[in-house]
């Protein structure tokens, strides 16, 4: 089977193409390069796009899926789209609205997979990053069990077929599981895995730096920085 067309089973009954584009990109890429490699993507077979809010290029992504919806290569339930909730919607009663935003730039009826982007909240804002006067980012103190309560109804609401989470670690993903009263278990936990072969393996290795790549220092302050723990 070609690799694009290949789906792996979800939780929930629904399943996620495993091969997927990733839309994040630098600053300094014009947001409308999103959007093009959307539908190139698309053209050569790609069905799963992620996204997210954070990314600050939904609106052209979204334009991207729908010329190709209107131009025949594709129906909207043979694309499937991820977005994520950014920390600064972590309030339950903010979810909802995070999601709608997104939902809106896309000009779509629904997500496929809605996931909390991380285990971390920040001052509800227009700011990505809210900071004080120092440039120090704002934190917001959220019980995750509560947003997660929040996402559930947007399942529920039609919104999002599947939610899930990333860059959760083992305790905090145990914290939803185990919440009293849940409902629909995360379908996934996105985080960053890719396969190299076994000389670059060794090389890296070999250097033994004993280190995370991407640390996101920019929460390390917040109690629920999720890179603190063992995995």
């Amino acid at each position: 089977m070609d690799p694009k067309h290949q789906r792996v089973a979800l939780n929930d009954g629904h399943s996620i193409p495993a091969l997927g584009l990733g839309t994040y990109a630098p600053d300094a890429v014009p947001k409308s390069e999103a959007g093009e490699a959307t539908k190139i993507a698309i053209d050569v077979g790609f069905r799963h796009i992620d996204c997210s809010h954070a990314y600050q290029n939904e609106e052209e992504v979204g334009l991207g899926i729908r010329s190709k919806i209107a131009d025949g290569t594709v129906k909207r339930e043979d694309v499937f789209y991820t977005s994520k909730l950014w920390c600064t919607f972590f309030r339950p009663e903010l979810v909802q609205k995070g999601l709608e935003q997104s939902l809106k730039k896309l000009q779509l009826d629904y997500v496929d997979l809605y996931l909390m982007h991380f285990p971390v909240a920040l001052k509800p804002g227009e700011e990505l990053f809210p900071a004080d006067e120092q440039g120090k980012v704002i934190n917001d103190i959220v019980d995750i069990c509560a947003t997660w309560e929040a996402l559930e109804k947007c399942k529920d609401a039609g919104l999002a077929k599947s939610i899930g989470v990333s860059n959760f670690n083992r305790r905090q993903l145990e914290m939803i599981l185990k919440k009293p009263g849940l409902k629909y278990k995360p379908v996934c936990n996105q985080v960053f895995e890719f396969q190299l072969s076994s000389e670059d393996m060794k090389t890296l290795d070999g250097l033994n730096k004993n280190l995370r790549y991407y640390s996101a220092d920019i929460f390390i302050e917040h109690p629920n920085y999720p890179y603190s723990d063992e995995y």
